[in-house]
């Protein structure tokens, strides 16, 4: 399919060419990287973190931030984990841990509401909790042994698919169809553009920012399940970092940390990006403090640019 600026806007498309230049860059530097299972390695890489990078577009459409995804990841995989040692059903524990998302959801959006605290203190402090609990709840120790059925959701495949990968894009159409045809993805953007104006109009801002950190957390509890299934453990120290990923990935694919501005098909170009990248680095045996390093450079240009393109222009 011809892939032109009627389908993707001009930042969108900018990405999308920086996207093959960068995997034409590891093709010709790796001869492993174009392989078919190298390149369903990336998909299923990029699965975890496009399903987060999901719930991270909604909350940055409306100007907010939630630094807590990856301890809210690894919280989830190890409640369910210590759910299935209890003889709890795989559906439960499935259902359970979609409601836990919409519990911290629900927390962050009670905090940012009705109290007023900032979206980066409150989802700050998420996140140091739910990595201390992690590290209550798992007793600091790996846990194992989980049913096949649980496991299919993470390293279950559908053909040369992986269910994880599935999970991820099924996700994606949902989220894509909500901001696209849905009165409340309009009113997200709304809200992201200017709250107060949003507010005068007669749009429930309350409400919306509440639906986006359940998206938030509800995105997380999935992760969870994917990311444990296909590691086939719950581990304390897992999805450490994630959320820079995410947060990147929604940034280079054109969204503002300034709200009102981004598409799902962006994130998931970025996601696809950020994924490529680190596959490639990993190919060609760069040294992981190296690793880190590029990946912050990436967010640090990924940010500048959005903010230059957002400064107010001098009168």
């Amino acid at each position: 399919m011809k892939l032109n600026k009627s389908l993707l806007s001009s930042s969108e498309f900018i990405v999308f060419l920086g996207l093959l230049a960068v995997g034409a860059f590891f093709a010709f530097t790796s001869p492993v990287f174009l392989t078919k299972f190298n390149l369903l390695n990336i998909l299923l890489q990029s699965s975890i973190q496009g399903i987060i990078a999901i719930g991270m577009t909604f909350v940055i459409l409306t100007a907010g931030i939630d630094l807590s995804v990856g301890s809210v990841v690894a919280l989830s995989g190890v409640l369910m984990a210590l759910m299935l040692h209890g003889g709890v059903p795989v559906w439960a524990v499935i259902l359970i841990n979609l409601a836990f998302g919409v519990a911290v959801g629900l927390f962050h959006g009670f905090s940012i509401t009705k109290i007023g605290m900032a979206p980066f203190i409150v989802t700050l402090a998420t996140m140091a909790m739910a990595r201390g609990l992690t590290m209550v709840f798992s007793d600091g120790k790996t846990i194992f042994d989980f049913p096949a059925a649980f496991e299919f959701f993470g390293a279950g495949q559908i053909g040369p698919i992986s269910v994880a990968v599935v999970i991820f894009l099924l996700y994606a159409l949902v989220a894509e169809v909500v901001l696209r045809s849905t009165v409340l993805g309009r009113n997200i953007y709304a809200v992201g553009s200017n709250i107060k104006a949003a507010a005068l109009s007669g749009i429930r801002t309350h409400g919306v920012l509440y639906f986006v950190y359940i998206v938030s957390g509800v995105s997380c509890a999935i992760a969870g399940l994917v990311l444990t299934g296909r590691l086939g453990a719950a581990m304390p120290t897992a999805a450490m970092g994630y959320e820079l990923d995410a947060i990147a990935a929604v940034i280079i694919g054109g969204a503002s940390l300034m709200g009102g501005k981004g598409t799902i098909v962006g994130t998931i170009i970025g996601v696809l990006l950020i994924g490529v990248i680190n596959n490639g680095m990993n190919l060609l045996n760069v040294p992981p403090f190296w690793q880190s390093f590029l990946k912050g450079a990436v967010i640090f240009l990924a940010v500048m640019i959005d903010s230059l393109k957002n400064r107010p222009s001098e009168v």
